[in-house]
């Protein structure tokens, strides 16, 4: 068992975390690109992937300020949800919008774990008054955030219209501003 000691070892077991879930996160979103049929999705999903390159540069810039390693630790977080994630790319459907209603609802799990680990990080090191640490894991937070919105709205514009559609949806009906099923 480690003994933590300080906020400053809080910060790197938080990021060490974080930087083996970005690496894991680089090996899977190339399957789902793969899987995924929504041009938009596909696309959405490729831009994620440059992105989460670039914030593993922007970890190796904070080993760097910091003069610490970040490997070492294997982020069993994300492990989980990649391992959730494998279980859509087994599926098959012939109304392709399901298996992409599917991804969406895995990427935004990893997604959101993603933002809670950036912004734990992000409030200990705003504690210990690590500005430019701080700039990084914000720039970051805030790609995690468009990221989802992203794929919220690919899901609620395209996706899940088309996924309504085919055998066993029922048809929605208005109510109450929301969409709902038609008991009738």
């Amino acid at each position: 068992m480690t003994k933590i000691n300080s906020l400053t070892e809080v910060l790197l077991e938080e990021l060490k975390d974080i930087y083996n879930a970005e690496h894991q996160i680089l090996g899977a979103l190339p399957k789902m690109v793969k899987k995924a049929t929504s041009p938009a999705l596909k696309e959405a999903l490729k831009m994620h992937l440059e992105e989460t390159e670039v914030q593993v540069e922007r970890l190796d810039e904070i080993s760097k300020i910091l003069k610490v390693k970040l490997t070492g630790k294997k982020c069993k977080g994300t492990e989980g949800l990649i391992e959730e994630g494998k279980e859509v790319l087994e599926l098959e459907s012939d109304n392709p919008a399901l298996i992409d209603t599917l991804l969406i609802g895995a990427a935004q799990r990893i997604e959101h774990y993603e933002m809670a680990a950036y912004g734990g990080a992000k409030a200990v090191a705003e504690e210990l008054g690590l500005d430019s640490v701080v700039m990084l894991l914000q720039e970051t937070l805030d790609e995690e955030k468009a990221a989802d919105e992203k794929l919220s709205e690919i899901s609620q514009e395209e996706v899940l219209a088309e996924a309504s559609v085919g055998a066993g949806s029922q048809p929605k009906t208005k109510k109450s501003g929301r969409n709902q099923v038609d008991a009738t």
